[in-house]
């Protein structure tokens, strides 16, 4: 599962980094070193332009727009649904009544800077917190679902994160991990018009797993009280992960 990560960048990097537009009327978000369910969280979708009367030109352009991560379906009763929807599997998005409709045209990116992950411990109880991130660190582009619940002014925009079974080093701390889309496939995932959800949900590239580093990290990030750049940073000492070789 993904159920924390980190994002830093500020909105006109990520405007220049992923080629889009910021939303209209947003205030930006802070930095956020420890990302938890229900937050805002930026996202890059396709949007749709429209004329001054409103109706569609035809042209499209991306989008980064603030939304809460946990995804709400428009068919929703009420918005509290979304605090379950905060990772869709890949392998049963086109199954799932919450996600299969998103998944054919309501496609969207989540940056990030990396991801958390926690692993039990080989010498005791508890669990030893992992960050997730690139060595060289660029962006990473989670794979990512967008709805938008309710009307009007109260409209509420929402996401989910697509998560898919864990590959190399990964399985060592966690069975599954975000979809991680290198940037070539950044623009058939936005896309609307590609409606074959198998062929974009090809898994993470091998090569770009073993850029990542593992990086074992305080378990000051288990609680969502705490924030700030500290809590991606190396901790040297730590047990392995149970049942696996030491990896550092």
């Amino acid at each position: 599962m993904c159920g924390r990560y980190a994002a830093s960048r500020r909105p006109e990097d990520l405007v220049l980094e992923f080629e889009a537009v910021p939303a209209e009327g947003q205030s930006p978000l802070p930095a956020d070193y420890n990302v938890a369910p229900t937050k805002d969280v930026y996202v890059v979708r396709q949007k749709k332009e429209r004329d001054a009367e409103g109706a569609p030109t035809g042209a499209v352009h991306r989008e980064l727009r603030a939304v809460r991560w946990g995804l709400v379906p428009s068919w929703a009763k009420d918005a509290s649904i979304g605090n379950r929807m905060l990772n869709a599997r890949v392998e049963s998005l086109t199954e799932k009544p919450a996600f299969r409709r998103a998944a054919r045209s309501r496609r969207c990116l989540v940056p990030a800077d990396g991801w958390y992950e926690w692993a039990k411990k080989l010498d005791g109880p508890g669990k030893q917190p992992y960050y997730m991130t690139p060595r060289d660190g660029s962006v990473l582009a989670f794979a990512g679902l967008w709805e938008v619940w309710g009307e009007g002014e109260h409209r509420l925009y929402t996401c989910t994160v697509i998560t898919e079974p864990a590959v190399g080093a990964l399985t060592e701390i966690h069975d599954r991990m975000p979809l991680v889309l290198p940037r070539d496939r950044w623009a058939d995932w936005l896309d609307p018009a590609r409606e074959d959800v198998a062929e974009l949900t090809a898994p993470t590239p091998p090569e770009l797993v073993e850029d990542l580093e593992l990086r074992p990290v305080s378990p000051a990030v288990n609680s969502v009280k705490h924030n700030g750049v500290e809590l991606t940073a190396r901790v040297e000492s730590v047990a392995a992960p149970a049942d696996q070789p030491a990896l550092f």
